[in-house]
C-alpha cells in the first residue's frame, strides 16, 4: 500500500489457527488496525483481542506476535514507522 523509507503500510490476512513467529523491531514503531475479524495481539507479555475498528500501538524493542484465534479469517493493516523492512528480529518464546 505504501513504502517509503520514513514509512510502510501493508495489508495482512492470518487465516483461522494462524500466527507469525514473536518477533520485535530495532527502529519501527507499529500501529495494527483491524480491518475485519478478530485479532489476537501479543505485545509487552499483554495479550489484546481485537475487533474490528480497534488497533494497537507497539513500540520499537517490544516483542509481539499477532495470531488468529478464531474460526474466520482476520484482515488488518499494519502502519510502521520507519519501515520495518529489514528491522525484524525474532524473539524467544515467553514461558
Amino acid at each position: 500500500m505504501v513504502k517509503r523509507d520514513e514509512m510502510s503500510v501493508i495489508q495482512e490476512r492470518i487465516v483461522p489457527g494462524g500466527a507469525e513467529v514473536r518477533h520485535y523491531h530495532e527502529r519501527a514503531r507499529q500501529f495494527f488496525y483491524v480491518l475485519s475479524g478478530e485479532l489476537t495481539l501479543e505485545a509487552g507479555g499483554v495479550t489484546h483481542v481485537l475487533k474490528a475498528g480497534q488497533g494497537l500501538d507497539v513500540p520499537p524493542g517490544v516483542p509481539h506476535r499477532a495470531q488468529n484465534r478464531s474460526g474466520a479469517p482476520v484482515d488488518f493493516l499494519v502502519n510502521s514507522t520507519p519501515k520495518s523492512h529489514g528491522d525484524r528480529v525474532d524473539a524467544p518464546a515467553e514461558k
